[in-house]
């Protein structure tokens, strides 16, 4: 049975997937196969799709649930026979529902996004952890202008963004800070119907509160509006910027490469008109169309989100875990899992928003980053009228995937 997922081929997420298909192999007796792939991976499921020799399993972005559903790739589940099924959190079997309802994936893996802080640089320039947008901004001008490395120098930055276009990363980035405003991108209306609400000013508030950071305080690292999560994670690892807004799964490479005692794990501060709220996102075991092992399918989607199978995912405190926060509620991540600093991400995701399945997020991801990276590179474009542009561009969209 041939497992798809997307890590990259030597990296220790990839060995940790493999981990899970062997102990999968074991339990069954069914032998896997499994793939890391990374770069391209929606352009090869495309060719394989189009030889009608999908995978067997694919583990992917709970955000490509509506992409890959419309082209009828994905078998439904039936959350009633998976054996298991009950034990997983409702947020996580949300983030595996299409649009018409019905679930077509297992939930797998589930994450939430905090602030990766240098608590060393926090503890030198006295200042105690940001409740409010207000102390945020604060931290992070202390963090460019009172050299915190304490080298003489002025070569330091608050805010460390991948606030570049590819792959969506603009929006990617800000998104968590207009959920915690209150804001969103488009909305639930009719069933199955969604509306654009990128104009709402909840959500103009938090891009504006961002654009300021870039060009008001400066407190943004240089060349951030071209940079991807790639780049990102190597300017905070060199101590260039102190404030990383991110997901859980950097958290064991920077214990490694900074030092354990010089970061901390902090909550995304409510915003001034809304909130809690912060970007959800995870992995859902898709059972592929066209397979000739269907009972196999079946067995290792409940292999995936058994006890068993989450904590071989988890990897404990390790790099490549592929199981960021456990979905299935008989796993103990404090047993798991010594770092206490995992908790501020597990408690974030209460608060957690996920994309929602319309039939492509993709290009509203998009639309939305080229936006917003636009008001972030040219000061003096004016935010509200370009969400203003944006709303009307995501309504479009909406329509042309007949989901308005």
């Amino acid at each position: 049975m041939e497992i798809w997922i997307r890590q990259a081929p030597d990296s220790d997420s990839a060995k940790t997937a493999k981990k899970l298909g062997d102990a999968f192999t074991k339990a069954s007796g069914v032998p896997t196969k499994v793939v890391a792939l990374f770069d391209d991976f929606e352009t090869k499921l495309n060719q394989q799709a189009a030889q009608k020799q999908l995978p067997d399993i694919v583990i992917n972005d709970t955000a490509q649930l509506g992409t890959m559903q419309s082209q009828g790739w994905l078998q439904e589940v039936d959350k009633a026979t998976l054996a298991g099924g009950d034990q997983l959190s409702d947020l996580a079997w949300k983030a595996a529902t299409g649009s018409d309802g019905k679930f077509y994936g297992a939930p797998f893996s589930a994450q939430a996004f905090a602030l990766i802080v240098r608590k060393d640089w926090r503890e030198k320039v006295d200042m105690e952890p940001p409740e409010t947008w207000e102390d945020l901004a604060k931290l992070a001008t202390a963090f460019t202008e009172q050299d915190p490395d304490g080298n003489g120098q002025a070569d330091t930055a608050g805010f460390v963004a991948p606030a570049g276009t590819k792959r969506g990363y603009a929006s990617w980035y800000a998104s968590s800070l207009i959920y915690a405003n209150g804001g969103d991108f488009i909305k639930p209306g009719a069933p199955g119907k969604y509306v654009a609400t990128v104009n709402d000013p909840k959500t103009v508030e938090a891009v504006q509160y961002l654009q300021d950071q870039f060009c008001k305080t400066k407190t943004v690292n240089p060349g951030a509006v071209s940079n991807d999560t790639t780049i990102s994670h190597e300017v905070f690892e060199k101590g260039q910027g102190g404030i990383y807004l991110v997901g859980p799964y950097v958290l064991a490479r920077f214990v490694t490469s900074i030092g354990t005692d010089k970061i901390e794990v902090l909550p995304v501060p409510k915003g001034p008109t809304g909130g809690p709220g912060t970007l959800g996102e995870g992995e859902n075991v898709y059972m592929m169309a066209g397979s000739e092992q269907q009972d196999a399918q079946k067995k290792f989607a409940e292999f995936a989100v058994s006890a068993e199978g989450q904590k071989i995912g988890m990897n404990k405190d390790a790099n490549g875990a592929i199981v960021r926060l456990p979905v299935n509620n008989q796993v103990d991540m404090a047993a798991e899992r010594q770092d206490p600093r995992w908790k501020v991400f597990q408690e974030s995701y209460a608060n957690a928003v996920y994309a929602p399945p319309v039939p492509s997020w993709t290009p509203i991801r998009q639309d939305s980053a080229d936006a917003i990276n636009a008001v972030w590179a040219d000061c003096s474009a004016d935010v509200k009228a370009k969400m203003e542009e944006l709303n009307t561009k995501l309504t479009q969209e909406l329509q042309s995937q007949k989901a308005s």
